[in-house]
């Protein structure tokens, strides 16, 4: 894993606090990070050292999920918080499935922008691929602005992502109203897939070490906020819970495709203190 400093900083990256795209490019480990975010990276290893593998297992269900959609037939995708480029990008898992999917991937973190324009030009289609900077926390100019590229068909269905970020959305915010007005923006027969991270119903041992962590986090540019298995599941109010439901997330279709990290859970999955589950609006 390379200490050296990315080539380039992009305009308005904030060097003065770690920011959790670039810790979790450093967890997965990628070199689109800061000596900010590895020292952080290296403490909350040192408090919690499952929380690498905890990164890998959500990166893992993100690309089963993609995986089962595109057998599903669906050829389009926007991926909110997409964060920095790493093994297994949604354009690349969906093109396996079909080579004609497209995708549009969204981040409010500029490292995490400029590192996929960059593979978006090297290794993806232009005419099929794109990556805008912008908040999920605006629904209506992220859809406006998605549109625009011209990529996503607004009468088909599309896969909308909200993995490993909505647990950085404050209450304040109001997540809840946030992934509903995506919700009435989505055709019909699109889909949420989406995990979280909770501290509902996981085992007492470790949770010292978890703490530390989430402790952590309140340094970096966005807190953490986990919620119970009840508040997750209201995101997929007007959405079909597709089998498994939400279930913990190495229980989330381990045989769609390969997980070695996943397995590590296979024990005891409630350790990964994340849920998950996937929604059709009908």
């Amino acid at each position: 894993m390379s200490d050296r400093e990315p080539d380039f900083v992009p305009e308005g990256v904030d060097l003065d606090r770690p920011n959790p795209a670039r810790i979790y490019d450093w967890f997965l480990g990628g070199t689109a990070n800061w000596a900010i975010d590895r020292e952080f990276g290296a403490k909350a290893v040192e408090a919690f050292p499952m929380v690498r593998t905890m990164a890998k297992v959500g990166r893992e269900f993100l690309g089963r999920g993609v995986h089962y959609l595109a057998r599903q037939g669906i050829t389009q995708f926007l991926d909110l918080g997409s964060g920095v480029p790493t093994v297994g990008n949604v354009h690349e898992v969906a093109d396996s499935v079909n080579p004609d999917s497209r995708c549009v991937y969204v981040d409010n973190e500029p490292v995490a922008v400029a590192h996929s324009q960059v593979l978006l030009e090297r290794e993806g289609d232009l005419d099929r691929h794109a990556v805008l900077h912008g908040d999920l926390r605006n629904p209506e100019d992220i859809w406006r602005r998605a549109l625009a590229t011209g990529i996503l068909d607004p009468e088909q269905p599309i896969g909308l992502i909200l993995v490993n970020v909505l647990y950085f959305v404050s209450p304040e915010d109001g997540p809840h109203e946030i992934v509903a007005k995506y919700r009435d923006l989505l055709p019909a027969g699109s889909y949420l897939l989406s995990s979280h991270m909770t501290d509902e119903g996981v085992p007492a041992e470790g949770e010292s070490e978890r703490a530390e962590v989430r402790r952590q986090y309140q340094q970096a540019s966005s807190a953490l906020h986990l919620r119970t298995r009840a508040e997750f599941t209201r995101f997929f109010d007007g959405f079909e819970l597709v089998e498994p439901g939400v279930v913990w997330i190495p229980q989330w279709r381990p045989e769609e495709r390969e997980s070695p990290a996943t397995r590590e859970y296979a024990d005891e999955p409630a350790a990964s203190s994340a849920l998950a589950g996937l929604g059709r609006k009908k």
